[in-house]
């Protein structure tokens, strides 16, 4: 579970941020949207509001930066090109707070010159005791030294280890979490914990994301198939199933390039799961897969029924949203069924204002679900109080000095009955465009032949 993600120096973020999903004491409505770990209490849902450029969508930017700095090891961008443009600040920090195995954790990074000058992991105390350090690693100029904690430092093997590391393995510019994770060491265990937080715990949707391998788990995951259809179906968009087609792969390609299909077949035969994934010029998937001796490809297949006829449809025949809408349903599976954080940016992208509601009320109403769902939207039909807490709503707006500031709805101390979209789109609680008069404009008035005249005399080409 995310509890807060701080964020500094980075993007439009100028001075330090932080996000929470900690409840506030205050409210006591939907009680029932608190998970409670060991007594310490976090929100499953949360949205982010805001206008155009106001930042939101960097938040969660800055959040797929910082996995990806984990898990791939290296910092994956210049610094200087993605540092707040109006401060003179060279540091950048991103700290984390979360909960892995019933492990509360605080992991934190300060980039630094294209380098890491600072990374720290911690067992966390949650505010009600004291933290408790995992290891903290510094670098001065070329010098990195880590500092564990004192079993660690205490055990001769331990620090054989160590001595090994920091001469070998250990370098500037890359994060070590990672690295020690693998180690087969008992005091480490806590650092296995939190790199699988970042590499499987945490999952970021962004715009452009597709879910992988969906024909397949549609075709051999009764379970999933099953979910997948009560989902769409739902939905009332004229779906009434889902299916996978299944194509031997010569016959899907034909015989007219044997080296490519080779290429292909060798590709499927030494991948670890004996399946790859390809992609279309529209994004749908397809799926190479090795069954019983053979390789197949694999399409999802949308049917649709009209007037007592029914027929399958390819995804390219289907619309943008009901595309999206399938692209959701591992997500939504997974996040109501398992201990999963989903961040998503722009939820609403290309679905119905009805349908994105329908889809977040059955994950807002649902006193099963397990996992975490964050998401940037513009949608204010979801500001909803029998769908949202207050806490659960968050904003992100420009400051004068136009960095990114956020800010919870429960700031506001609005009472529970109040229309909080109409209060929203009246900007009573700013993260909402600012639009002149557009009459001050004049359109209709301008006198067009002025403009021909200037065009001509300056000799401007009009593309």
């Amino acid at each position: 579970m995310l509890i807060r993600f701080a964020i500094e120096n980075m993007f439009s973020f100028g001075e330090r941020k932080e996000f929470t999903t900690i409840p506030n004491k205050r409210l006591k409505t939907l009680q029932d949207h608190k998970y409670n770990v060991d007594g310490f209490e976090i929100l499953k849902l949360s949205s982010i509001y805001g206008a155009n450029g106001a930042g939101k969508s960097n938040l969660i930017k800055s959040l797929f930066q910082f996995k990806k700095l984990v898990t791939k090891e290296e910092i994956p961008f210049k610094l200087k090109d993605t540092q707040y443009k109006f401060g003179n600040q060279k540091e950048q920090t991103l700290a984390i707070e979360f909960i892995q195995g019933n492990t509360p954790l605080y992991y934190g990074i300060v980039l630094s010159e294209d380098k890491i000058s600072t990374e720290e992991l911690y067992v966390s105390g949650l505010g009600k005791k004291e933290d408790k350090l995992i290891y903290e690693r510094k670098t001065v100029g070329e010098k990195t030294t880590i500092k564990f904690l004192d079993d660690f430092e205490n055990d001769e093997k331990s620090q054989i280890l160590k001595d090994v590391l920091l001469e070998e393995f250990v370098k500037p510019n890359e994060p070590v979490l990672k690295l020690l994770s693998n180690r087969d060491n008992k005091f480490l265990k806590d650092v296995k914990k939190a790199y699988e937080w970042f590499s499987e715990t945490l999952q970021i949707i962004t715009p452009d994301s597709k879910p992988r391998a969906l024909a397949h788990k549609i075709d051999t995951d009764i379970e999933f198939k099953k979910y997948a259809e009560d989902l769409m179906c739902s939905f009332n968009i004229g779906i009434k199933s889902l299916g996978a087609e299944k194509k031997n792969i010569r016959e899907f390609f034909g015989e007219d390039n044997e080296n490519e299909l080779d290429k292909l077949i060798k590709e499927v035969e030494d991948s670890p799961k004996k399946m790859i994934g390809l992609r279309t010029r529209r994004g749908d998937e397809l799926i190479l897969v090795k069954e019983n001796d053979t390789i197949w490809v694999k399409t999802l297949k949308v049917e649709h029924s009209s007037n007592n006829n029914s027929a399958f449809f390819d995804l390219d025949e289907e619309s943008d949203g009901t595309v999206r809408l399938l692209d959701f349903v591992p997500a939504f599976k997974n996040v109501i069924s398992s201990e999963k954080v989903y961040v998503v940016d722009e939820l609403e992208r290309s679905i119905h204002p009805l349908l994105i509601k329908e889809l977040v009320k059955k994950f807002s109403l649902d006193n099963n679900t397990r996992g975490q769902l964050i998401f940037t939207t513009h949608e204010s039909n979801l500001l909803d109080q029998e769908m949202f807490r207050q806490d659960e709503i968050w904003f992100a707006e420009k400051d004068l000095n136009g960095s990114t500031d956020l800010y919870s709805l429960s700031d506001f101390k609005e009472h529970k009955t109040i229309d909080i979209r109409k209060g929203y789109l009246n900007g009573r609680y700013g993260s909402i465009p600012f639009l002149g008069n557009l009459e001050d404009l004049k359109w209709d008035e301008y006198d067009f032949n002025k403009l021909k005249k200037f065009v001509k005399r300056k000799k401007i080409g009009v593309l």
